[in-house]
């Protein structure tokens, strides 16, 4: 069984290391159909990813929604 959570990338901060820290949270439209059901099953959460991958980071736009795929390994 997996789960599928839709999540906001609130913020993205530098890693003296190098790569980034990418911070995103369950967010939703209540005025659209998909983010009603979403709100339902993962109404609440947090997810944080160290990310050094070039191509990765390229990919991260503050404010947009991504879908998260949870399955067992």
């Amino acid at each position: 069984m997996s789960t599928r959570c839709k999540m906001r990338l609130n913020a993205v901060f530098a890693q003296q290391w190098g790569g980034v820290k990418a911070i995103f949270s369950c967010e939703y439209d209540t005025e659209t159909e998909e983010d009603r059901r979403f709100a339902k099953a993962t109404s609440i959460g947090l997810a944080e990813f160290v990310i050094d991958n070039p191509a990765a980071m390229e990919q991260l736009v503050i404010g947009k929604a991504y879908y998260f795929d949870i399955t067992p390994a």
